[in-house]
C-alpha cells in the first residue's frame, strides 16, 4: 500500500469512528450568514468545554429583547480585522426562539481571553451568526460574547 493509501484509509477510519452529533456538529465557519448579526441572550442547559470549540446549548426566551446600549457597547480590540461596532449596530434578534446550539471559539482562544468555563444555568448574551434566513438547525456561531461587562472577541485572539 503506498503512502497516500495508507493516509486515506487511515482517514476514513478515523472518521468513521467520529460519533455522529460531533461529525454533523463540527462544519466550516462559511455556512454562517455575517450578513445578518443576530443577538442571542438566555439560560444555558448544558455545556461542552472542549475542542474543536467550546459548546453550549441555550434556550432563547420569548420576551428577550435588544439591550438598550448595545450599539455603543465598545468591541475589544483583536487580532483580527472585525468591525465590532458595525456588527453590535446592525445585530437583530433571531427570529426563533427556544434551545439553540451555541459554538464558541477553541479553547485555546477561549484561554488566551481568560473566559471562564460557562456552566450549566449561568445566562449568557452574545452576537453571532446562523444560517441563511435562518433555515435549518438552530445553531449559531458566536462573533462576540457577554459575560458581566465583558465582552470577548472570539474571531480571534485580544491585543
Amino acid at each position: 500500500m503506498n503512502r497516500r493509501s495508507l493516509l486515506l484509509a487511515s482517514s476514513g477510519l478515523v472518521v468513521a469512528q467520529l460519533p455522529l452529533q460531533r461529525a454533523f456538529a463540527h462544519h466550516g465557519w462559511s455556512s454562517f450568514d455575517e450578513s445578518k448579526p443576530l443577538y442571542f441572550e438566555g439560560k444555558i442547559k448544558s455545556v461542552k468545554w472542549q475542542n474543536p470549540h467550546a459548546e453550549l446549548v441555550a434556550t432563547l426566551a420569548a420576551d428577550t429583547k435588544l439591550p438598550v446600549q448595545l450599539a455603543s457597547r465598545p468591541a475589544p480590540k483583536q487580532s483580527a480585522n472585525v468591525d465590532g461596532a458595525k456588527i453590535f449596530a446592525a445585530a437583530t434578534l433571531p427570529k426563533r426562539r427556544g434551545d439553540w446550539n451555541i459554538e464558541l471559539a477553541p479553547l485555546t482562544r477561549m484561554e488566551a481571553w481568560k473566559v471562564e468555563p460557562l456552566k450549566a444555568g449561568d445566562l449568557f448574551s452574545g452576537i453571532g451568526f446562523t444560517y441563511k434566513d435562518e433555515v435549518g438547525a438552530q445553531v449559531a456561531r458566536i462573533e462576540f460574547l457577554f459575560v458581566g461587562e465583558k465582552t470577548y472577541g472570539l474571531r480571534s485572539s485580544p491585543m
